[in-house]
């Protein structure tokens, strides 16, 4: 029994595109993190950028960016939102394979929405490999550890990670 739920196409192009446009541009701020999985991950080559839209009770970024992802939210049906963040782990000219992590260690739900193609993935607690596909969405028990990766066919490997209850 999968534990999971892989959802293509999940929105409507033009939400899709909203998002997809706003995001992987030039002038969306992405903050550079020095690991990828806490201070666990010491691998000089481990690093990515992050924009944190939701966390705390509170909104850390722009109200544009929190609207663009109204369709999102709608449709995983949250009756909470713990955290949104933006991930863009970076082409290092090889393929890497982060730690295994879990974003809390409480239960929860996780949504990870792609926003382009690539060769990068995220792979569950089984050993699952879930392809970054543009408009996929991957419902999954974030509570329970899972890992990224890079990319090493495009410049950035782009997601947004959403943990709710």
């Amino acid at each position: 029994m999968n534990n999971y739920q892989v959802i293509d196409n999940v929105l409507h192009t033009t939400d899709f595109l909203e998002i997809k446009s706003q995001i992987m541009n030039i002038n969306f701020p992405l903050f550079f993190s020095n690991y990828v999985v806490g201070d666990k991950d010491e691998n000089l080559e481990h690093f990515y950028f992050t924009h944190l839209i939701y966390e705390n009770h509170r909104l850390n970024s722009s109200q544009e960016y929190w609207r663009i992802l109204t369709p999102l939210l709608k449709f995983i049906r949250a009756k909470a939102i713990i955290r949104i963040k933006v991930n863009a782990y970076p082409n290092v000219n090889k393929f890497l394979i982060h730690n295994p992590h879990a974003d809390y260690s409480f239960e929860h739900k996780g949504a990870l929405y792609s926003l382009n193609n690539c060769n990068g993935y995220t792979i569950l607690e089984d050993g699952t490999k879930i392809e970054s596909k543009e408009n996929r969405l991957l419902l999954f028990d974030s509570s329970k550890n899972h890992q990224s990766t890079t990319c090493t066919d495009q410049k950035m490997r782009y997601n947004i990670n959403i943990n709710y209850l």
